[in-house]
């Protein structure tokens, strides 16, 4: 997946708002109480200048009468900062229901579109990277939320009402303050759009440095097979060090950028302060005017402060949720037609008709492959490593789609049917079943989610599985570990396909079903597979031939074509062939 090289800010927004809309009514009172609170803040500077100027006198009053007015406005003043605490506790708690939800919506919205893609978008991603991902979505939007919450509407009111105040005071006052923050606000924005191709570049190593960690900890029993550990540990102390290079340099940046601020705002607080002196000496303004000036550059102060942090921190937020969203508006390769209709599953029968299949320019893997299956039948697909007999299966099952031809199940191309109806009739038991870090109960129950606990053990018996599980610590309520980790190879070979027993679909694709089983296990396995195929239309990959002797024909594949087929005793009977070398090489003792 390519990366872009310029933020997609007006894609990301568009995502939190169709998530965020169902909730308006309640983002529309977060943003009313925030103003509200905002607006008092702008309102009780004006109380202190009342309150400085009754002390100076430039207010007219009786002296008797000056400490119960002076007593009064501080009585304003509080009241004001009850009613302001009033309104941020409400909108905070409106916003504590309110962002949660939309934290989860987030991650369920990037989950499920994950699931939509293909096989081929999974087989390029590291999974540790895309939960990363998924995660940092919900997270930017805290951040974006916060800013705008926090910040940016707090900021936008106080300098708005600020500045109209000030104004009514001295215009010219009121200009310098306004040049000054658009320069302000001016060069933080644009250093931190100049600042983000490095945010870009720490969260794209950050997501590297997760994959490396979650591919190495996924094979940890292979690093130690091969002592690797100092390896992985070399590999990833590579990356966790451009990590910290980045991460030093960005920190740097922002640093920077906050010593120009600190040394700007000194400055404008003295301009201010001078000219505020000299119409102070021309009479234009009072003693409590300097309490209000001063209030309110404090205020601005704190505000704009934050503003270079909360626009850094936007950004950073919006370069992290960059990758998922980009990833839910990239288009899915594998999509049902616009009129897909249900798989009528009338017959097993199964039809390939002058496919092409390749997986690049330069790798054809299927060649006008012509092939029927009928219902019911048992057929097996032998040939040399490559020749596209997984392949053939991955096909049928639409985990890629045909570049020519189609595959028809009855009559019914399936590529004009939905994915859902197609795979509800189809079982695969894999060369190597990944099992859910679930329990046995569960990993079974997979295959038919609705069934009972009663179908689930009898589905583990005819698998010849339930003997080992109720040996296991906690029976069927044992869980595997990440990939069935806990289990041995056949185990959780027997496991996969109690799971396929329990669906009973009507199409049965066997993928290497046998090959982690000993001999022992193969024979019960295969007594229970016997009973899976009655009645269904099977395919089977094997490379153990003598699995695929009792199937009803046998298929060569080689070079993505049907090279020769029939039973086995007359694929012997032939003179050369692929079959008949394969078979002379495992019956004098080579099995592949």
């Amino acid at each position: 997946m390519k990366k872009t090289e310029k933020i997609q800010t007006s894609q990301i927004l568009k995502v939190y708002w169709e998530h965020a809309r169902r909730y308006k009514g309640r983002v529309f009172l977060i943003l009313l109480f925030i103003g509200i609170a905002n607006l008092l803040n702008v309102i009780i500077p004006l109380f202190y200048k009342r309150f400085f100027d009754l002390l100076s006198g430039d207010i007219p009053s009786d002296p008797d009468s000056v400490v119960p007015l002076l007593v009064g406005t501080l009585l304003i003043v509080m009241s004001l900062h009850g009613v302001m605490w009033v309104m941020w506790r409400i909108s905070n708690l409106i916003s504590n229901w309110f962002q949660p939800r939309m934290m989860a919506d987030l991650e369920q919205t990037a989950l499920a579109q994950l699931h939509e893609h293909s096989y081929k978008f999974f087989s390029n991603n590291f999974a540790g990277s895309l939960v990363r991902k998924v995660s940092r979505l919900s997270r930017s939007f805290e951040d974006v939320s916060d800013q705008i919450q926090y910040q940016f509407v707090p900021l936008a009111i106080i300098l708005t009402g600020n500045l109209i105040v000030l104004a009514t005071r001295s215009t010219f006052l009121a200009l310098i303050l306004f040049v000054w923050i658009v320069t302000f606000m001016s060069v933080n924005i644009l250093y931190a759009r100049w600042k983000l191709k490095y945010d870009f570049q720490r969260a794209a190593i950050d997501s590297e440095a997760t994959g490396i960690a979650a591919d190495s900890i996924t094979n940890a029993v292979t690093v130690k097979l091969f002592t690797g550990k100092a390896f992985e540990k070399t590999l990833y102390q590579e990356v966790t060090e451009r990590l910290r290079r980045s991460n030093t340099f960005t920190w740097n940046l922002a640093e920077l950028l906050e010593a120009f601020q600190s040394a700007f705002m000194f400055l404008i607080e003295f301009v201010i302060m001078y000219y505020a002196v000299k119409l102070w000496q021309q009479g234009v303004l009072t003693i409590g005017d300097f309490a209000l000036i001063q209030g309110y550059l404090i205020g601005i102060f704190m505000k704009i402060w934050d503003f270079g942090r909360a626009v850094r921190r936007v950004f950073t937020a919006l370069a992290d949720a960059d990758e998922m969203v980009e990833i839910l508006n990239l288009p899915i390769e594998i999509k049902d037609a616009r009129t897909a209709k249900e798989l009528q599953m009338q017959s097993g029968r199964i039809e390939f008709q002058n496919v092409f299949f390749s997986f690049n320019k330069t790798r054809r893997i299927l060649s006008d492959l012509n092939l029927v299956i009928k219902p019911g039948e048992k057929i097996a697909l032998v040939g040399p490593s490559g020749a596209g007999k997984s392949t053939i299966t991955k096909l049928l099952f639409r985990f890629h789609d045909v570049e020519r031809g189609k595959i028809l199940i009855g009559n019914q191309n399936i590529a004009k049917v939905t994915q859902e109806s197609l795979r509800e009739n189809l079982s695969l038991v894999p060369q190597e079943p990944i099992l859910f870090h679930r329990t046995v109960m569960e990993n079974i129950r997979y295959g038919r989610r609705e069934a009972t606990d009663e179908e689930v053990i009898e589905a583990a018996k005819k698998a010849h599985a339930h003997e080992f599980i109720e040996n296991l610590s906690h029976g069927y309520e044992t869980f595997v570990g990440e990939r069935g980790v806990k289990l041995s190879g056949g185990e959780r070979q027997r496991i996969a396909i109690a799971r396929a027993i329990l669906k009973n679909a009507p199409i049965l694709v066997l993928d290497e079903a046998t090959s982690s089983l000993d001999s022992e296990s193969e024979s019960l396995i295969q007594k229970a597979l016997d009973e899976l195929m009655k009645e269904k239309t099977t395919i089977v990959i094997a490379h153990r031939l003598s699995t695929i002797m009792k199937m009803d024909r046998i298929l060569v594949i080689d070079g993505g074509k049907v090279v020769d087929s029939g039973t086995h005793k007359q694929l012997l009977n032939k003179k050369a062939n692929i079959y008949k070398k394969l078979w002379e090489i495992q019956a004098g003792g080579f099995i592949e």
